[in-house]
């Protein structure tokens, strides 16, 4: 009695054989030609060179989004608290304007309330300084700056040259580097 496996393996061992000697026979070990050669390598360096050239904007374009991340986190860090900000701004106005109206013989008798009115002002202007938001306070006199101030109305003012800030309505308000609020002014409109 035969061993099946063994029978199957020698089936196998002789199919690999002729096999072997297909590819070596003279046909196949002829070399190739020059030219095939040639086109295959020209194939392999620009299929080599379309892959150096995808890994290298795959690089840039990680790069660039790993950039335009920290840009915009620092963006929403500094800038993120913009809308809030510019609604206390109101808040603000009013309670300098509570001040303002403040009479010398009020301070003497409503010391306590007046007290905590400047509190909470100099408490409101802690915060806005630890946030980043300055006051923008031109003074009479500054030149006008479209930048950072908004003219609210032109005049004539004699002793004064045109683009001179002749009145301050309103501050204005920066946040680190951009404008919040543009200071509300009156502009000099006499000429030079």
């Amino acid at each position: 009695m035969t061993d099946p496996k063994k029978d199957m393996s020698e089936e196998i061992k002789t199919n690999v054989e002729e096999e072997i000697i297909d590819i070596t026979s003279d046909e196949a070990l002829e070399d190739p030609e020059e030219g095939d050669v040639s086109e295959e390598l020209e194939q392999l360096r620009a299929e080599r060179d379309e892959f150096r050239d995808r890994f290298m904007r795959a690089v840039a374009d990680a790069e660039n989004s790993r950039k335009r991340a920290d840009r915009d986190r620092r963006e929403a860090e500094n800038y993120g608290g913009s809308k809030l900000a510019r609604d206390m701004l109101p808040v603000f106005d009013n309670m300098k304007r509570a001040i303002d109206a403040i009479a010398e013989d009020q301070r003497e008798t409503q010391a306590a309330l007046i007290e905590g009115i400047e509190l909470t002002m100099r408490e409101l202007l802690n915060t806005f300084s630890k946030h980043g938001i300055q006051i923008v306070n031109p003074e009479v006199g500054e030149t006008f700056d479209p930048q950072i101030h908004e003219a609210m109305f032109e005049a004539p003012v004699p002793g004064t040259k045109a683009g001179d800030i002749i009145q301050v309505m309103n501050v204005g308000f920066m946040i680190h580097d951009r404008l919040l609020r543009p200071a509300q002014v009156g502009v000099s409109s006499t000429p030079a």
